[in-house]
């Protein structure tokens, strides 16, 4: 191997885990800064579900673009030119406080975002290793989600009024440019892309499609109305923030457990058994009460909705050419997507049952662990075993 091409590789494992964990500390606080600073900048509260479902729809709209994007430019520059697009919309909404310009800079959030996910996903993917694959995409949830987590602690320790949170939100993004735009040779070592044909689309995994499909709908679910769902039960802002943290934690834990299974044992069945320990977690919060039994069961539940991504986008991937992974990132990016809109609509219709929301989150996990274990039966006894 020759050093350029040492390089290569070395600079694209870095670059994009380094952008992505300032990125997501940035969006973190961004996701929960956004409800809290309407009423600083005079917007109604209402407005706060329409700015969430127009940044999914945007999010939806973007994994159909990236691919094309990505082709043209490269990863190194998509990432760049993501986070820049980003940072536009946190400059224009202090500036331009008006409904109609946030809902537009959100749906516009939504479609970088999309960008950025498929660019760093693809980027960390592209490789011959199914091990390596696996072990990259447990650091990209890890930062993922750890830089999510940091970015919440913004609220109390920054604040949500004024001019001083967007400005740190976009110090944050600029610091996210900072590694790909230093580092020129960090592109992936193959940048030749192929998009899948429909047939190739059709023969991906299913179990893949309906993995990041789940995800979706459990994932925005948590994010959308578990915090309206905790404060229905009477909990202060205090106890919701550390069932949150406890959730995401949980999320976090999981990860190294699911890369080194993931190269153990069929995909299939590990997704089944993550959804068995959310069905575990769900039950045990709706039989038992009290504050420390939600922190542990909120963190279960964490590990179980947190894994099925990495693993569902692990396997649509595991036979794949490497110039077909940022067509395959992006599909599975838009099943997630598709999820992520039907979530919050569903799950709000359960709210006004006792343990509604557990009890949708049983009814969708239950469902995909049924459909994860007859999948992992169809396939030949070795594949299963690992």
């Amino acid at each position: 191997m020759s050093e350029i091409t040492a390089a290569r590789q070395s600079g694209g494992i870095f670059v994009p885990v380094a952008g992505l964990t300032a990125f997501a500390i940035a969006s973190g606080y961004l996701m929960s800064l956004i409800p809290l600073t309407l009423n600083y900048y005079e917007l109604p509260a209402s407005l706060a579900s329409w700015l969430a479902s127009i940044f999914y729809l945007g999010l939806l709209i973007g994994a159909l673009l990236v691919e094309n994007v990505v082709a043209r430019i490269g990863h190194r520059l998509s990432f760049i030119g993501f986070l820049l697009m980003l940072a536009l919309t946190i400059i224009i909404m202090p500036v331009m406080a008006e409904q109609w310009v946030w809902l537009v800079t959100r749906l516009i959030a939504g479609v970088a975002v999309a960008g950025i996910f498929v660019v760093v996903e693809s980027w960390l993917l592209i490789g011959d290793s199914k091990k390596e694959r696996a072990k990259r995409l447990g650091f990209y949830m890890t930062a993922l989600y750890g830089g999510g987590t940091l970015g919440q602690f913004g609220i109390g320790f920054i604040g949500v009024e004024g001019l001083v949170p967007f400005f740190s939100i976009l110090a944050l993004l600029f610091i996210a440019i900072v590694p790909a735009l230093v580092s020129k040779q960090s592109q992936p070592a193959c940048e030749q892309h192929i998009s899948l044909t429909t047939k190739q689309i059709l023969a991906l995994s299913k179990p893949a499609v309906l993995g990041c499909l789940v995800s979706g709908v459990v994932m925005s679910s948590i994010y959308g109305m578990l915090p309206f769902s905790l404060q229905l039960q009477g909990l202060n802002a205090e106890q919701i923030s550390g069932l949150m943290a406890s959730t995401v934690l949980g999320g976090m834990a999981i990860q190294p457990v699911v890369s080194a299974l993931s190269c153990r044992m069929s995909k299939s069945l590990l997704m089944a058994a993550a959804c068995l320990l959310g069905i575990f977690a769900t039950g045990f919060m709706s039989l038992v009460e009290g504050y420390s039994v939600m922190v542990i069961g909120l963190a279960m539940l964490g590990m179980s909705s947190f894994a099925l991504y990495p693993i569902a986008i692990s396997l649509a991937c595991d036979e794949l050419d490497s110039s077909q992974i940022v067509s395959a990132t992006q599909i599975m990016l838009f099943s997630y997507s598709v999820g992520s809109v039907i979530g919050p609509l569903t799950a709000g219709r359960f709210l006004v049952q006792a343990h509604g929301l557990m009890n949708f989150f049983f009814i969708a996990l239950a469902s995909t662990a049924m459909y994860m274990l007859m999948a992992s039966l169809k396939q030949k006894p070795q594949v299963v075993a690992g």
